[in-house]
């Protein structure tokens, strides 16, 4: 179950780039010298070494965005800084204007066994305190059940493909459902609505006749779902 391990400012980098283009899309040098406060020349220095590494595509002038190998390394940290903020906000009742920066101090050292006793003690929660979407584990489970039905951690095998949710995705975008999130009642729900793993999908578009529900096609049978089911969700990206 080891891996590798990766820097904790490589995974500061790979997270901003995440969460400004979590489907591929480019961000700018700019942006991330904004948001990491760092200057732009030092921003490109490591964008270059980040490309070396395989973690990015770099056009130099324009941006970076995400390779396979970055996006699965970017979701982690996200996953685990969010189930955290999560956790600190409604189990430890801190303070609204502390819990992001003690997520960011807790995320690089949660290892992937308390992230998932966190999820589990949180029952599987979707969002975290601001409203974003939290990931997906890489652990090769259909369901959230499975998982719960697995006691050895020792036991688990990593996911190899990454996901995305439908709410995360950019339309129109086609994909395999590979994870579906939540407790028996949310996926009786989804079961009900004719949609399970396997099942061929594509969004047709990301908010269906100005609501917040979401206009897909599974199977090929059109479907608009609510934004809480497009959360729990997950294609194979």
């Amino acid at each position: 179950m080891a891996e590798n391990k990766i820097s904790e400012n490589i995974e500061e980098y790979l997270e901003v780039l995440y969460r400004n283009g979590s489907n591929k899309e480019q961000v700018s040098t700019t942006q991330l010298s904004k948001e990491l406060n760092i200057a732009p020349g030092s921003v490109t220095q490591m964008l270059k070494k980040l490309e070396k590494l395989g973690y990015i595509g770099y056009t130099p002038y324009k941006g970076a965005t995400l390779t396979d190998d970055g996006m699965k390394i970017a979701q982690k940290i996200t996953r685990k800084h969010r189930i955290l903020e999560k956790f600190l906000a409604d189990v430890l009742k801190i303070k609204e204007e502390n819990i992001h920066s003690q997520a960011c101090e807790m995320e690089h050292t949660l290892s992937d066994e308390a992230e998932r006793s966190l999820c589990n003690m949180l029952n599987n929660p979707d969002l975290c305190p601001d409203n974003k979407v939290i990931p997906a584990c890489n652990f090769d489970f259909d369901s959230c059940q499975q998982c719960y039905s697995l006691e050895d951690f020792d036991q688990i095998v990593y996911r190899e493909s990454n996901l995305l949710c439908i709410s995360e995705l950019n339309s129109p975008t086609e994909g395999t459902i590979s994870f579906i999130r939540g407790d028996l009642e949310l996926l009786d729900d989804i079961s009900n609505l004719g949609i399970s793993i396997g099942d061929d999908i594509k969004l047709e578009y990301n908010k269906a006749f100005d609501s917040d529900d979401y206009f897909v096609v599974i199977n090929d049978n059109e479907l608009t779902i609510s934004s809480e089911i497009a959360n729990n969700i997950f294609i194979s990206i």
